[in-house]
């Protein structure tokens, strides 16, 4: 495996970008953690349905809308990752400047197409 990724708002369903961007990068043996509103399991990934603080995340891959990103900017800041992709429908100008502040590359992409583009 190599540098770990936390999907942040992952769902259990199957036909959601989130289920799928697990799946995907599992496929790409990349190291997964995840977190989402409801516990269970995608794979060999738990979903967390309480905060945590993760330690070593390369990625932070996000799969909320900007409204409910709005109470996790500290956190996710806290996480240090060394970047974080906002997923289509993600999109976020305020969270933007906060990682600016803190030297945090983000950028609108999706998880999904880097992948399957080599570009992840």
């Amino acid at each position: 495996m190599g540098k770990k990724t936390l999907v942040f708002g992952a769902s259990l369903k199957e036909t959601r970008y989130s289920y799928l961007a697990i799946q995907k990068l599992l496929r790409y043996r990349k190291e997964v953690v995840a977190y989402g509103l409801r516990q269970g399991k995608v794979g060999e990934v738990i979903i967390d349905a309480k905060l945590k603080v993760y330690t070593n995340i390369d990625t932070i891959t996000l799969y909320m809308n900007p409204v409910r990103q709005k109470e996790y900017y500290d956190h996710l800041i806290s996480l240090k990752p060394n970047r974080v992709l906002f997923n289509p429908g993600t999109e976020n100008p305020e969270f933007y400047e906060l990682l600016k502040q803190h030297n945090i590359t983000f950028e609108e992409a999706c998880t999904l197409v880097l992948l399957s583009t080599n570009q992840y």
